[in-house]
């Protein structure tokens, strides 16, 4: 079954295995979210839903999403996310994904925004060689030869220059979950998710461990 929750990132911590080994974990509070929304291939040309996840003050929702959720006859939320399902018929509009659709074992993809370093250079951006720490050597992190005068008279697209880096979407593939507490709605992911603490991050099935 295709299946996909939005949760937030708590942070890091360690679990023992049976055998005795430390495995460490992010730890991400996932769900209950209700469905909002369901789309379908005959009315919207694909099958979606939208969930909401998050508490937040009535006040701070606008009109129009709370037209929304008052039309599921569902609590305003703070977040509202669209996942993409082949099938969206086992889900009902006002019912709620759980954190124990998924379970120890499970192989999935973790889609967050990544930490803002702000403007960077390509030492630290791109991991690229400083230069000679020689004596009389001035130009240790610089960019370096960009593109030669008379030929091709121009830097190359996709050249690796200083930047803006970080704060950019990431999808990290195949990771395991070594741990779901149904009772705190806590799911706990093998090895490290992409943000910061507090981020909002999706959960969905593996692609590569699908197949």
């Amino acid at each position: 079954m295709d299946k996909a929750i939005i949760g937030i990132k708590l942070g890091m911590s360690q679990i023992f295995a049976e055998d005795g080994k430390v495995i460490p974990v992010t730890v991400i509070e996932a769900g209950p979210c209700p469905v909002v929304q369901k789309k379908t291939v005959e009315k919207d040309g694909y099958d979606a839903l939208q969930i909401a996840f998050g508490a937040i003050k009535e006040k701070n929702v606008n009109k129009p999403l709370s037209g929304q959720f008052k039309k599921a006859n569902v609590g305003v939320k703070r977040f509202l996310r669209e996942i993409r399902l082949k099938d969206t018929a086992a889900y009902e509009i006002g019912g709620e994904i759980k954190c124990d659709v998924f379970k120890a074992g499970d192989k999935i993809d973790v889609v967050g925004k990544t930490r803002g370093r702000g403007f960077t250079g390509t030492v630290q951006r791109w991991n690229t060689h400083i230069g000679p720490k020689a004596h009389g050597s001035g130009y240790h992190r610089g960019v370096g030869s960009m593109g030669a005068n008379s030929d091709p008279s121009r830097v190359f697209k996709n050249k690796k220059m200083p930047g803006q880096y970080g704060n950019e979407q990431v999808t990290v593939q195949n990771l395991l979950v070594a741990k779901v507490d149904a009772d705190r709605n806590l799911i706990l992911v093998k090895g490290a998710v992409p943000g910061t603490n507090g981020t909002l991050v999706l959960i969905r099935n593996s692609i590569k461990g699908d197949k």
